[in-house]
């Protein structure tokens, strides 16, 4: 540590200095929350992470003690947490990083502190064949938010200080900490209302993944500037006016919508940033007693102000006022036109709904106090997010599956329903007649066979409308199919479906395992996990459970194992004759290290041994483009070990990039191009004002100029506009390039973009 020190020339009187400012600033941010003894027990915690972390330094070289300093300063100051949410921040690495054990933590800080602190530990140990240690930690996490929001509270803050300070980190690792912030963070800080969090863990991610990109973005949103600021200002001149007139105290914000936003409408609606015109959005923050009735009618009040001066579009008013969000978000948004032409979003809403909908219910902590309706308010928030989690995610539940269906419920729009009875549900936009049975009671569900809307028989798969009254039909006769989870779209009614199904499938399953192990005996062949595995893997299953179930069901005949005996036979043969001593590459299906591993022997000294060298390791290894992206030389790369079809070499912006980075992180390698020529498929969209000759101007300088072969040309016109796809080969992202340049110097050709040549069947 000594030694480390001397190396970076570090002053560690300074250091000492830096950190009791950062903890004075910390206790002055947290004065407003605490009461009795609550300053003591910080400190308390503070000191016992110094000591905890007194040799450690982050891969900046800093103090690792900044981190959780950091961790604690934005659960206070951004998300509103008191003191237990401050503690724990301040211990949330100590049990992963140290000698130090729950126990310890218990006994010092208590069963609250304690309970937090261990669903934010990482697990550690083995996972089962084909599960994601990503996913097993994502899993323990969410489970304990049952047990306490202040988990996943504290988990956003660490992510969040995580990607502030990821310019420290090598780039494999900035994708993969990226990947897992915009598949699961991102979605969760929606979901708990964080949106200020949320919006920034999204910008963080495209300035790492689309670095060109984000700053092409930024750079033009400050040309932009003073233009907007000018729009803006003579937009809100006429309502500020009226609203001081009639008494109103307010706050007119005219914000640009976040890079990532304006990024995501330029790639779904393929047009150029000059062409995305809703780059801002106004916003009118109303001061009012927080939750009085006044609330609502000052909103609807400078609602009317706004629409005297600006004619509204009936089809873009959204009442988040009489019907919040499921995480408390309250806002009045109108769309209307300006005097220039120019369709402008604006949100109308007190200071208290402001709060909410930049921190979320968790900054309203601090209004509970004796409040019994808010106290009210944030318990049935907490309770949603329970419910989220609670629906149907056991511990049984597979690591991935989990992931996937609580993922799934995190960006959904909501519906409004009525019972017979006239009470309100609000469920999933989307939901059928089947998810409002399940949501009224599991039994219901289970004998659904029809229901009633507005006194009308309707069929269980009736899609759900905002309004509609529904009564459930029942038969004791029903029972639940697999067909249903085609049906369903709540992660509730999905669960309850599946416990049913399983109950059923439970014995097929037993059937099949007993059915297997006989035969495997009379083959010879000994019944271990890996043959297991094995098995689900060549009859293409997703778990062995699946497998045992299709083989009791029939799906599966057993004597097929014969088949699979012969072909595991052949296998090791061939592979006994291949190999060198020590220099075998792993099977197909091994994880990232066990390869890496081997690609360390084979490349000796060289600097980047561990990396995946495309086309050069083709004779030792076997891999092959990924078909969802098809990368092409120079393209950022990296390579995932699939189960039973090799290495797949994948974009670093491949659509499942993010995906596979989050649940299968120990299945990915470093891969970079060797620098040999080879030719791959890339695929270009132009569009533009059509004209005679086009068409020939854009062939010859692909074919004639840069002798460039064609796969294919497509070009469509319509009213003098033409829109067209051309596929083509090309050596690298360089050769790419200069065409995209040369073609954007064609008369009339106005955008040119790369696309995906396996996406939208192009």
């Amino acid at each position: 540590m000594e030694q480390l020190v001397e190396s970076l020339n570090i002053d560690l009187e300074q250091e000492r200095k830096d950190i009791l400012k950062k903890y004075r600033r910390l206790l002055r941010t947290a004065k407003p929350f605490l009461k009795d003894n609550d300053a003591k027990l910080i400190k308390k915690a503070f000191y016992t992470s110094v000591d905890a972390h007194k040799d450690m330094r982050r891969r900046s070289g800093e103090p690792y003690i900044y981190h959780p300093l950091a961790v604690a300063q934005i659960v206070v100051e951004e998300i509103g947490l008191g003191t237990t949410g401050i503690v724990a921040a301040l211990l949330h690495d100590v049990v992963e990083d140290t000698d130090m054990g729950i126990d310890d933590i218990e006994r010092l800080f208590g069963k609250k502190v304690a309970k937090i602190i261990d669903g934010l530990t990482k697990i550690s140990g083995r996972f089962e064949y084909g599960s994601s240690q990503q996913a097993e930690n994502f899993r323990k996490m969410l489970l304990t938010l049952s047990d306490d929001v202040r988990v996943i509270l504290v988990k956003l803050a660490d992510r969040l200080h995580n990607m502030r300070t990821l310019d420290s980190m090598p780039r494999d690792k900035q994708l993969k900490i990226a990947s897992e912030t915009i598949f699961i963070y991102a979605p969760l800080a929606h979901r708990l209302g964080l949106y200020s969090i949320k919006s920034e863990l999204e910008e963080l991610y495209l300035k790492y993944t689309e670095p060109q990109e984000y700053r092409a973005i930024a750079r033009k949103l400050r040309e932009t500037k003073n233009i907007r600021d000018r729009f803006i200002s003579k937009f809100m001149e006429p309502i500020a006016q009226d609203l001081e007139s009639a008494g109103l105290n307010f706050i007119l914000k005219g914000r640009p919508k976040s890079i990532y936003s304006i990024w995501n409408k330029m790639r779904k609606q393929n047009k150029p940033f000059e062409e995305i015109y809703d780059l801002f959005a106004i916003r009118i923050v109303l001061e009012s007693p927080p939750e009085s009735d006044r609330e609502k009618a000052i909103c609807w009040q400078a609602y009317s102000i706004v629409t005297d001066h600006y004619k509204p579009n009936p089809d873009r008013l959204k009442d988040f006022l009489s019907t919040p969000r499921a995480n408390g978000y309250q806002s009045l948004h109108s769309t209307v036109m300006s005097k220039s032409g120019q369709w402008v979003e604006v949100q109308i809403r007190t200071s208290r709904m402001d709060e909410i909908a930049e921190k979320g219910y968790a900054a309203h902590w601090k209004y509970k106090g004796n409040d019994t309706k808010v106290k009210g308010n944030i318990e049935t928030w907490i309770t949603q997010v329970r419910e989220t989690l609670e629906n149907g995610f056991g511990d049984k539940t597979a690591a991935i599956e989990f992931l996937d269906e609580f993922r799934s419920n995190l960006f959904n729009e909501e519906v409004f329903v009525f019972t017979p009875k006239g009470e309100l549900k609000v469920l999933q936009a989307g939901s059928t007649a089947l998810d409002f049975a399940f949501d009224i009671h599991s039994e219901v569900g289970a004998h659904c066979m029809a229901a009633k809307v507005g006194g009308i028989l309707v069929p269980i798969s009736y899609v759900l409308n905002n309004g509609d009254q529904i009564e459930i039909i029942t038969s004791s006769k029903q029972k639940p199919n697999e067909d249903w989870l085609r049906i369903v779209v709540t992660s509730k009614a999905r669960a309850r479906i599946k416990d049913f199904l399983k109950e059923e499938n439970r014995r097929y399953e037993t059937d099949g395992r007993q059915l297997v192990e006989k035969k495997l005996k009379i083959l010879g062949m000994d019944a271990t996990a890996e043959v297991m595995n094995q098995l689900r893997a060549f009859f293409e299953c997703k778990t062995t459970t699946d497998f045992f179930y299709r083989i009791g069901k029939g799906y599966i005949p057993i004597d097929d194992l014969k088949r699979f005996k012969r072909d595991r036979d052949a296998k090791e043969k061939k592979a006994s004759e291949n190999s060198a001593a020590n220099n075998t590459p792993p099977a197909t299906g091994t994880d990232g290290k066990a390869l890496t591993k081997y690609l360390k022997q084979i490349h000796g000294d060289r600097a980047d041994s561990d990396t995946l060298l495309i086309g050069d390791d083709m004779d030792k290894i076997d891999y092959k483009l990924a078909q969802c992206c098809n990368p092409i030389a120079g393209d950022d790369v990296f390579g995932f070990v699939t189960i039973n079809e090799g290495i797949k070499i994948h974009r670093t912006t491949c659509p499942n990039a993010a995906e596979l980075m989050s649940k299968h992180g120990n299945r990915i390698i470093k891969a970079k191009w060797s620098g040999k020529e080879e030719a791959f498929l890339a695929g270009l969209y132009l569009s533009g004002t059509d004209r005679v000759g086009l068409v020939n101007d854009v062939t010859r300088i692909i074919s004639n100029e840069l002798h460039i072969n064609m796969r294919g040309l497509t070009i469509d016109t319509k009213d003098g506009v033409f829109n067209g796809d051309i596929k083509l080969y090309v050596q690298d992202t360089r050769h790419l390039d200069i065409l995209i340049a040369k073609l954007e110097e064609v008369e009339g050709v106005y955008n040119v973009q790369r696309f995906d040549t396996n996406l939208n069947g192009k």
